[in-house]
């Protein structure tokens, strides 16, 4: 391998959101996507009224059910690196395309919903993940509402 294409290799970091089902995967990435300044307005995922949007969630289905169906591939630049974002399914009928993602991540964001707490399908993701020695970042989502103590809910 080339130094010139190692170095593109080191630049680039690729991170698989995953979650149980309405866990905010989506809305997540859209904030990393607005922080990273390649979208210009929050609710571009679900609203499309900028030009600069993001495309999580374009197909029919996704939209008339709010839910992600399949994958989806975004990426910002941060300082010297590219960053992609994989957000992927998190209902376990498409559970498949998230395993998928999972063998080419750097590491997974594991969202958890503050009032749901762990579920099942988070438990399976974790396995994978620890199967895969995939590195897991978990990020407690919906703190702004009643729900579980955050503590509990990183001890299970």
């Amino acid at each position: 391998m080339s130094r010139q294409l190692e170095r593109e290799i080191q630049k680039r970091r690729t991170f698989g959101i995953i979650s149980h089902p309405d866990a905010g995967k989506t809305t997540l990435t859209e904030k990393l996507l607005l922080f990273g300044g390649a979208i210009q307005m929050a609710g571009a995922v679900k609203s499309r009224k900028t030009s600069n949007h993001a495309t999580s969630d374009w197909m029919a289905i996704e939209q008339d059910r709010g839910i992600s169906v399949t994958t989806s591939v975004m990426k910002f630049n941060y300082a010297d690196f590219e960053v992609n974002l994989l957000d992927t399914p998190g209902h376990q009928d498409f559970s498949e395309d998230t395993y998928r993602v999972l063998t080419a991540v750097d590491s997974a964001l594991m969202v958890i919903d503050n009032a749901k707490g762990v579920e099942a399908q988070t438990t399976k993701l974790m396995e994978v993940c620890r199967m895969r020695n995939t590195p897991i970042i978990t990020f407690i989502n919906k703190l702004d509402r009643d729900g579980l103590d955050p503590l509990d809910i990183l001890a299970d």
